[in-house]
């Protein structure tokens, strides 16, 4: 069961946002992967059981792929 969602804004090496989209969309938990203009190159759905499992998997594997040099997670509240 899911229980927590988040948009993970992605920054990249120049010229390697492309590459970067298409590695993170190849990770387990993550729904959607985006090239996109403005502050970010990178966003990306994901989601995991609980907060834990979403950060390991931000620190653990998102941020791991080459060409990510910095990351921003929002979770996803239902207000």
């Amino acid at each position: 069961m899911v229980d927590v969602s988040a948009y993970i804004l992605i920054q990249t090496e120049l010229g390697r946002a492309a590459a970067v989209a298409v590695a993170v969309a190849d990770l387990p938990g993550v729904t959607e992967a985006a090239d996109v203009t403005g502050p970010y190159d990178v966003i990306v759905k994901a989601s995991a059981s609980n907060v834990d499992e979403l950060g390991r998997m931000v620190v653990s594997r998102i941020q791991a792929v080459e060409g990510i040099t910095r990351t921003l997670t929002c979770p996803i509240v239902n207000l």
